[in-house]
């Protein structure tokens, strides 16, 4: 498989992570070292481990997630939108108090993220291509864009507020339907 062919996949992929990672950002404001690190990480990591499920899944395993996987991201990134934008509505008091670099939160978060990576590497095994290599450009990208959308969305929320929580949540929705409608080829 040719690194020419790779990077770019790693950017489309690295896509929702960025979008995540903003809003994520968006709602804990500035997020501390080790914040950071664990939303980069996660999101590096399972970018990084998807692929190779999906390579060495096999047909039977991808055929049948492929069936639902959108509508678990939908569900994932929706609850997780809409608890943002529950939460922006009592002001400073809850807003740096729900971590969504931690816990099922931050799992959910990575693996709603990295579903598409899935079907890439069950591509990658059809056409007998090597996996090591690819998924750990997969992941490197997907951090850094997740590093990306962390700076991105700490300063949108230093300049306006508890409104960057509500738009971060209306964008973790939208990322979710958007999902759905690629699966389904709505757009």
């Amino acid at each position: 498989m040719n690194i020419t062919f790779i990077i770019p996949i790693a950017f489309a992929l690295a896509l929702d992570a960025f979008s995540v990672a903003v809003a994520a950002a968006g709602f804990l404001g500035r997020l501390n070292k080790r914040q950071k690190f664990r939303l980069s990480f996660h999101f590096g990591l399972f970018q990084f481990m998807m692929p190779i499920i999906g390579w060495t899944g096999g047909v039977t395993i991808v055929s049948y997630v492929e069936k639902w996987d959108h509508w678990v991201a939908l569900l994932l990134l929706s609850a997780i939108g809409i608890k943002m934008i529950l939460d922006a509505r009592h002001a400073e008091l809850t807003r740096f108090s729900k971590d969504v670099t931690r816990g099922l939160t931050l799992v959910g978060l990575s693996i709603a993220t990295s579903i598409d990576a899935l079907a890439i590497g069950f591509s990658i095994g059809l056409i007998k291509g090597a996996i090591l290599i690819p998924s750990v450009i997969i992941g490197m990208v997907a951090a850094g864009m997740t590093l990306t959308g962390i700076y991105l969305g700490s300063y949108l929320s230093m300049k306006f507020g508890q409104r960057i929580s509500v738009l971060g949540g209306v964008t973790l929705i939208i990322i979710g339907l958007q999902i759905v409608a690629d699966h389904l080829h709505i757009i």
